[in-house]
């Protein structure tokens, strides 16, 4: 059982790390490309598509190294690898908007009140500035690393849990 865990938190901890740094390079690339303030919802689904190919090799590569594999394990495994992704990609995240794009946080602010400007034109000054002291609270750095942790294990649960069904060691009962 110990080897067991030693092979979970090895997985865990390979695997987050390669899902983290592909992370970043999918960022610094959309930066380079200059759609970092438009990223649309490709760039939502290619990240999805990473995390449940990362994650589904991790698994592969648990199961393959103890013989088996339970969806207990597999959310552990899958869980794991998505919080240590998002720390490191948290933590890319706040030197980018604190070194190298200073002024993002207040271009987001641009961009949204223009998105939101686009969508309501008949919006009035008072409803602007109600959703701008909103879209202000919501950018905050803790609210950000929050949802940033909270998403990426929400998306890893459901990943790890479709994926543990899948690649799970069916059991003398099943």
């Amino acid at each position: 059982m110990e080897n067991q865990k030693s092979s979970a938190t090895q997985t865990m901890l390979n695997y987050g790390l390669i899902l983290g740094i592909v992370s970043i390079l999918m960022s610094v690339g959309i930066y380079a490309m200059g759609m970092i303030y438009d990223q649309g919802i490709a760039v939502m689904l290619a990240s999805f598509v990473i995390m449940a190919v990362v994650i589904f090799l991790g698994l592969k590569n648990f199961k393959g190294a103890n013989g088996s594999l339970t969806l207990g394990e597999a959310l552990k495994v899958g869980l794991g690898i998505a919080l240590i992704s998002a720390i490191i990609s948290i933590i890319y995240n706040q030197i980018f908007i604190n070194f190298i794009e200073p002024d993002f946080m207040e271009n987001m602010m641009k961009v949204g009140e223009q998105k939101m400007l686009e969508q309501n034109p008949n919006m009035t000054d008072e409803q602007l500035e109600v959703a701008k002291g909103m879209q202000e609270k919501m950018s905050s750095p803790l609210i950000g690393i929050a949802f940033g942790i909270i998403g990426s294990l929400f998306f890893g649960f459901i990943i790890s849990l479709i994926e543990g069904l899948i690649l799970k060691t069916p059991s003398v009962e099943d």
